[in-house]
């Protein structure tokens, strides 16, 4: 069989080639496993790194994704993947030995820890191999087989074993990037929406120390309510018809289970991502010799102890279209103010009858406006409450964006046929950085063509010079903006719309206020959310 042959710390790959979409050769090497399956007794435990094997391993296709609901490949969401599924794509312009090294980009993919994979229908690499960079894209467990956690320290299941797969796999780069032209000294760690909350993850844990140094935080963040969860190994006891069981007796039940009644299980519980804590999502842990993260997002960025890289941190325009998407898949009931209270807040009646009156004078309508209200709510105070802190803790530079632009290319309201409303949508811009099936295909000297062309330029610069637009970028890196960082004095965004722009107010910032003044009803919330 033909194809490039690289060889790594655990034997040999065999890869096949491609072509960017300029026409240029690039190498792909899909599905090689950076650990051992985490099945049998390692089901729910952190991940074991891979045993060496003999021969010549092929990488000519996608692995599988963890099991959970394909929401981008079928009509009717059906669920797919396996437990076998901690493997990693790898895409480099060069696999002969240079003597310069390319910047490595490492993409996390989203879908709220319950569901997506690397898989190159959505994640095709040949956008961002225009550039000099070496592109990995990595799967990790989601859902039950990922974050199931319990605060008993004789399971060794404390949670955060999806985290760890991808501690595990920045490992794996380090170990093996080299025999790809990577440079291991200079890796950025990127994601979107989950994938963006798992970036600031690894940017706060310890054990992700020294493994990346740069980070882009795509529509999400630590302190996202919807990123953090709580021990959750008793939410199925009822379910399993043992209501008294011990986390134990659970845990046995649980790991003796086959994996697609396992995973039916897990959808019995109810995820509410606004009102109430996630069940199946990344935990604070207790102390632990395999620990991700023991204290609140919060209180690490507030004492300036987390791995200190420049950052890239966005948000798009209309980020709660989402939920007009999930309409179209679950059956959810008239949108009241009250639910887009977040379960931190915790009002009392008092506090929760203020906090809907500012709601009712700052939105329309809950049924006409409640994707706005949702956005607010969930993703852009705390993105922007996020940037806020770092500013105040750390001395990298931190590059804030938003997102308006409106094209054909628009991922999720394409897909989803949501293109008649207006905005620009959770998940949109992912078809400007990687070539995705779904969406038409791109075309030459179009919005598209030129909107592809400044995401590219602005990612690929960052991860290789640590600046989106770098007075020394050469020719074919320049982008028609001047993006200075932010500052604890100042923040700034670029506008990246059919137009570039620089903003020095942005215009959620009325919204903004309004969600401070909601947050002083909950003066436990208020410094968390200082905006």
């Amino acid at each position: 069989m033909d194809g490039p042959i690289v060889t790594i710390s655990d034997g040999k790959v065999r890869g096949v080639a491609g072509k960017n979409i300029c026409g240029g050769t690039i190498y792909k090497f899909l599905g090689i496993p950076y650990a051992k399956p985490p099945i049998g007794d390692l089901r729910f435990k952190g991940p074991q790194p891979v045993e060496p094997w003999d021969g010549v391993k092929d990488a000519t296709r996608d692995g599988d994704a963890s099991l959970s609901r394909d929401i981008f490949h079928s009509v009717e969401i059906k669920v797919d993947g396996s437990e076998n599924c901690l493997v990693l794509n790898v895409f480099t312009k060069e696999i002969e030995p240079t003597d310069k090294p390319k910047p490595v980009m490492v993409y996390i993919h989203g879908g709220g820890f319950v569901c997506g994979s690397n898989n190159t229908s959505v994640y095709g690499p040949e956008f961002l191999l225009t550039r000099d960079v070496v592109l990995v894209v990595i799967n990790y467990r989601l859902g039950i087989f990922g974050f199931l956690s319990s605060d008993d320290p004789t399971l060794d299941v404390p949670g955060n074993a999806g985290l760890k797969d991808q501690n595990l796999a920045l490992k794996w780069v380090q170990k093996n990037i080299k025999s790809f032209n990577g440079d291991p000294g200079n890796v950025t760690i990127f994601g979107e929406s989950a994938g963006g909350a798992s970036v600031h993850f690894h940017v706060l844990s310890s054990a992700s120390r020294g493994l990346f140094h740069k980070a882009i935080l795509m529509s999400g963040a630590a302190l996202c309510p919807w990123a953090l969860g709580l021990p959750n190994i008793k939410l199925f006891a009822q379910h399993l018809g043992k209501p008294d069981a011990s986390d134990s007796e659970i845990l046995a039940s649980l790991k003796t289970m086959p994996a697609e009644k396992l995973f039916e299980l897990a959808e019995k519980a109810p995820d509410a991502t606004v009102t109430g804590q996630r069940p199946l999502v990344p935990v604070v842990e207790k102390p632990n010799p395999t620990a991700f993260l023991t204290k609140h997002p919060f209180e690490i960025i507030k004492s300036g102890e987390y791995n200190k890289v420049p950052m890239m941190i966005g948000y798009v325009s209309h980020e709660g279209l989402l939920l007009e998407f999930m309409k179209k898949l679950f059956d959810l009931p008239p949108y009241q103010y009250s639910m887009g209270i977040p379960w931190f807040v915790r009002p009392n009646e008092a506090q929760a009858k203020k906090i809907v009156e500012i709601m009712s004078r700052t939105y329309k309508t809950p049924e006409e406006d409640h994707y706005m209200l949702a956005m607010d709510s969930i993703m852009t105070s705390e993105i922007i409450a996020s940037v806020k802190h770092h500013l105040k803790t750390s001395n990298e530079n931190i590059f804030v964006y938003r997102i308006s632009v409106e094209t054909k290319r628009n991922f999720l309201k394409y897909i989803k046929n949501l293109m008649d409303l207006p905005g620009t949508s959770h998940a949109d811009e992912l078809a400007f950085l990687f070539d995705i099936q779904a969406v038409p295909k791109l075309e030459r000297d179009t919005l598209e063509s030129l909107t592809v062309e400044r995401f590219v330029n602005l990612w690929t610069n960052f991860a290789t010079y640590g600046n989106p637009t770098p007075e020394t970028a050469s020719r074919f890196e320049k982008v028609d903006a001047v993006w200075p960082p932010s500052t604890s004095d100042k923040l700034v965004a670029l506008g990246i719309g059919k137009d570039l722009e620089l903003l020095e107010t942005l215009p959620e910032q009325k919204r903004l206020q309004a969600w401070k003044e909601i947050f002083q009803q909950a003066p436990h919330t208020f410094d968390y959310l200082a905006l």
